[in-house]
């Protein structure tokens, strides 16, 4: 855990950063705006800004968006100024802590921020093969590719992996390379040089550097531009990295660790992936079955969830009914444990008698996930049957394709990444079609399953 502390507050943020220190984060100190995004800049990194109210919290944030430096913030103060707060949350700060500060309080931000839970929850045998095999060869330097399903927890695993390894001491830093547009991912990845292009305002040290001693994690690599790829392989096989608009290369010493949610064998057949670089990467394969086939850890993450967020909400903790763990066990959880998360989030918040019964544990959509299940499953068959008896003839395949995709975004919810697996396509494939469809006029589900809107 990576603490910048922005500002003074007459010594409070001082006293603040040792309680930081005494929980296990690495602190660094400084005074203004400007001195806070030079240390970004350099590869230092952060994980979480505590910013003086004072200071023109807006004007960070505007800054950090503009280099895409994307950090979050809490804002803190010396008294509880309501108004102060409200300014500080307004302009773009998750949170705001009032000072003198309060040691639990500063610990409960850390943890809520980070979220970095360094154990494993699990008790089915496919789950306890998978973290010894991760426990094998966590200490060594090779390239590890995690497969699985979105929401398996691949990054829960990759984050288990590095903190068992000779590199835990050193940064663990993470880029989701599907969410980085392609024109911007490789000064993400490599970093760049002032005037490299437009709007590099200054050096920015790129993610390679900024993992430099430690570990580097490549979420979702399949979604990264073929082009890219080859300067991704020649990274990893020399250990060096050329920023973009730079006259020199620079040596990296970093442990690669890659996800994925696709299959790959296929991904390399259509051309997508480069097979060179998976050999790369898949020095050791660690695949995460889905939640569907280790029903055993089901019980173990629900009970962890229930005390998790109860602590969270500061509700008591109160137990699964049999009804509730029944309907738990027999769903088929398309979203992993992800979703069985926000599930029991939503049990804990909303159930209010001395145990969680069925009644709290709801779908997204409000409905109990007994019921959700089965309605879900008429629902499926309903628009399966339509679409066998829809009439295509006189129509586009283009139209076919646009159909097909919305039916099966509108099955999903809102989904991209349910609805890009079960079509068979990559997530950056489906927002290129949905950015399409809305600019053409035609209505297109948001995430979430909310109100049906012109834009993806």
């Amino acid at each position: 855990m990576r603490l910048l502390i922005v500002g003074t507050l007459g010594g409070q943020l001082t006293v603040a950063s040792k309680i930081a220190m005494d929980k296990g984060a690495s602190v660094t100190h400084v005074d203004s705006n400007e001195q806070a995004l030079a240390v970004l800049r350099s590869g230092k990194g952060a994980d979480l800004l505590m910013v003086d109210v004072a200071l023109d919290i807006r004007d960070l944030v505007t800054k950090l968006d503009a280099e895409r430096i994307h950090v979050p913030i809490v804002a803190c103060g010396v008294t509880n100024d309501a108004r102060a707060a409200v300014r500080a949350i307004h302009a773009g700060a998750k949170e705001y802590i009032p000072l003198p500060p309060d040691p639990d309080l500063i610990a409960a931000v850390l943890a809520a921020v980070t979220d970095d839970s360094r154990d494993m929850i699990y008790r089915d045998e496919s789950m306890a093969k998978v973290v010894k095999l991760a426990q094998q060869i966590a200490g060594s330097d090779a390239s590890v590719l995690i497969t699985g399903e979105s929401g398996t927890g691949k990054e829960v695993l990759a984050r288990y992996l590095h903190s068992r390894s000779l590199r835990a001491k050193k940064p663990f830093i993470s880029v989701n390379c599907a969410a980085i547009p392609e024109n911007l991912l490789e000064s993400e990845l490599f970093g760049h040089e002032k005037g490299a292009f437009t709007g590099a305002m200054a050096r920015r040290i790129g993610k390679f550097e900024e993992a430099n001693g430690g570990t580097l994690l490549l979420d979702e690599v399949t979604e990264m531009d073929v082009r890219l790829q080859a300067k991704l392989l020649r990274a990893i096989q020399e250990r060096v990295i050329d920023r973009v608009g730079g006259a020199r290369p620079v040596p990296v010493d970093i442990r690669i660790v890659a996800t994925s949610n696709r299959n790959l064998t296929d991904a390399v057949r259509e051309g997508t992936f480069r097979e060179d670089l998976l050999f790369r990467l898949n020095v050791v394969n660690l695949k995460i079955p889905p939640l569907r086939e280790r029903p055993a850890d089901i019980a173990e993450l629900a009970q962890y969830f229930v005390q998790k967020y109860s602590a969270a909400n500061g509700l008591p903790v109160r137990p699964l009914s049999a009804e509730a763990r029944r309907a738990l066990n027999i769903n088929r959880w398309p979203g992993n444990v992800r979703e069985l998360e926000n599930t029991l989030h939503r049990a804990v918040l909303l159930s209010t008698g001395p145990e969680i019964g069925i009644d709290g544990i709801l779908s997204p959509d409000g409905v109990r996930l007994d019921q959700a299940r089965v309605n879900g499953a008429v629902a499926h068959a309903a628009i399966a049957a339509e679409q066998i008896t829809r009439n295509l003839v006189g129509r586009t395949v283009a139209e076919v394709e646009r159909d097909l995709i919305l039916e099966t975004l509108k099955h999903c919810l809102g989904n991209r990444t349910h609805a890009a697996n079960i079509l068979g396509i990559s997530i950056r494939t489906l927002r290129n079609k949905l950015n399409e469809y809305s600019g053409d006029g035609v209505p297109v589900p948001p995430p979430h399953g909310g109100e049906m809107r012109g834009a993806a």
